[in-house]
């Protein structure tokens, strides 16, 4: 696809409103690191997704055993976002009830409720992923580069782990690691902040990276 066609597909998307379908999620434990491969369990029984431009996968949220793994409960939920088109829907609403194999550890789906977006002043993002750009200012001035590029107008943090170091994150895809960081932004108008959570930031958005959620309201499960 072109540059214009892209920029073109881009903003047609932006004019549409977008939703969130949330799958309950039935089962005990996933890898910590799963956006990878819950993106192919979902395209292998949702091959279409492949397709569909404007489509994020959101990794589940577990508490983390720190070996690996993360521990699934009541408030674990697959979350897609997607322009809120009956025939867009209907390309994932056939995961309600289907079990998905990722790895080793098996879950399964229950009937999606769809929520819109709200607008928030403050938004995150576990993992942004940039082709290119592995350290921290470096990174941070192209993730400006595409706030501005999408007029959105914020102000861009990198957190600070508890080495009080950017938070660095990375995802396995196959055989090869793609490295990112933790992104906050903050004083975001109401369109900005609609806009941010369509859009993203970054690549790998079927992979959960580069995703703008609110900040949730405790803190007892993470999806890292």
């Amino acid at each position: 696809m072109l540059a214009s066609d892209r920029q073109k597909t881009t903003s047609e998307l932006m004019a549409k409103p977008f939703v969130e379908l949330s799958f309950g999620v039935l089962g005990e434990t996933l890898p910590a690191d799963h956006g990878y491969g819950l993106y192919s369990a979902i395209a292998h029984l949702c091959p279409d997704i492949h397709e569909q431009e404007g489509l994020s996968i959101l990794t589940i949220p577990g508490e983390p055993d720190r070996q690996g793994k993360i521990h699934l409960s009541q408030s674990s939920h697959l979350k897609i976002r997607l322009p809120y088109e009956p025939a867009r829907l209907a390309l994932v609403l056939p995961l309600a009830g289907q079990t998905l194999t990722i790895g080793k550890h098996s879950i399964q789906l229950t009937i999606p409720q769809i929520h819109p977006l709200r607008p928030v002043d403050k938004l995150r993002s576990r993992i942004v992923t940039i082709k290119k750009f592995q350290d921290p200012e470096p990174f941070k001035e192209a993730a400006q580069r595409q706030l501005d590029a999408l007029g959105i107008q914020g102000n861009l943090i990198l957190p600070l782990n508890e080495e009080g170091e950017p938070s660095r994150k990375a995802i396995k895809i196959k055989t090869y690691f793609v490295v990112g960081f933790s992104l906050i932004v903050t004083d975001l108008n109401e369109e900005d902040s609609l806009k941010l959570q369509q859009h993203g930031l970054g690549g790998k958005h079927r992979m959960g990276c580069g995703i703008f959620t609110p900040f949730p309201r405790a803190w007892r499960f993470y999806d890292s």
